[in-house]
């Protein structure tokens, strides 16, 4: 239900109200949580509203055109909702808001108030405080192609089109050891050339990291043991059993695109754009000047 309907706007006009709010959250790995400011719990639309979250709203800012909507809530954080150490591994990062003005005596009187995505978490003293973004946010991104020669596709999408499911181009298992500088380690993990899943991503399946993924810095053999160091550690903790699923990495190069993952028609670069020496390039004064190679 979009906008307020004329029950909604038949009860404001009675001076006395009965309002709410109500939020409903979706993360991106799916989990669904709603919230509401009234002293018991709601439903509608498919949607549980907790009271007893301590979820609070600050003033929204709405305008016409494509002025961006923005506010902010404030909460506790609780195991039953929304907690600290989901926070810190990023799982509430970008999800998915809606919010009601509800009447709380008749849910069916309602109006949709905001719609968009949480911006920045902030935690601190057993509670948190998010940014909310409204929809207009999306259209201050920079969209388009750029010319370069790397591909800018990532390995997989919808631009590039790589299966990454194809046999020998991924490893699903559990971590075997873990070194106090924090890199992965395999023994006998074979059948992958060496540097295979550099440049590749690291997906958690299973533990308390799970949905968490990260970028692979380096594929290194010792011996028999292979080790994945990722750019960064995981924000939530990753133990010894857990299972992980190894992409293979992509560097973006023309060569690489034709001779590992036989895919060269989705090249997404340019590999032929002249370089910064070109724009130094004078006439020749001898030789035959036909406009061919330089080369």
């Amino acid at each position: 239900m979009a906008g307020a309907n004329e029950g909604f706007l038949a009860h404001v006009k009675t001076g006395v109200t009965s309002l709410c709010r109500c939020w409903g959250l979706t993360r991106r790995d799916g989990g669904m949580f709603g919230f509401t400011d009234h002293d018991r719990d709601l439903s509608f639309e498919g949607w549980q509203f907790k009271a007893g979250t301590g979820l609070s709203a600050r003033a929204l800012e709405q305008a016409t055109g494509l002025s961006v909507d923005n506010s902010e809530a404030q909460g506790a954080l609780s195991d039953a909702s929304v907690r600290e150490e989901d926070i810190q591994a990023g799982r509430f990062d970008g999800a998915d808001l809606i919010c009601w003005q509800v009447n709380w005596q008749d849910v069916s009187t309602r109006m949709l108030q905001f719609r968009g995505s949480i911006g920045e978490l902030r935690r601190a003293g057993g509670a948190f405080e998010a940014e909310l973004r409204g929809l207009t946010e999306a259209l201050n991104r920079p969209l388009g192609r750029i010319y370069q020669k790397p591909c800018t596709a990532v390995l997989g999408d919808a631009t590039c089109r790589f299966d990454l499911d194809k046999p020998g181009y991924g490893f699903e298992g559990p971590v075997e050891k873990i070194t106090p500088a924090g890199a992965l380690e395999w023994q006998g993990l074979n059948g992958f050339e060496p540097g295979w899943f550099t440049a590749g991503r690291l997906s958690v399946l299973s533990g308390a990291a799970a949905g968490l993924w990260r970028s692979i810095k380096r594929d290194q053999h010792f011996g028999a043991d292979r080790s994945i160091t990722l750019w960064e550690p995981l924000r939530m903790g990753l133990e010894t059993g857990d299972v992980v699923r190894l992409e293979a990495g992509c560097d973006k190069r023309l060569q690489s695109c034709r001779l590992k993952f036989n895919n060269l028609m989705n090249y997404q670069g340019f590999p032929d754009i002249p370089g910064e020496d070109w724009v130094m390039a004078v006439p020749k004064n001898k030789g035959s000047n036909t406009g061919g190679s330089r080369r």
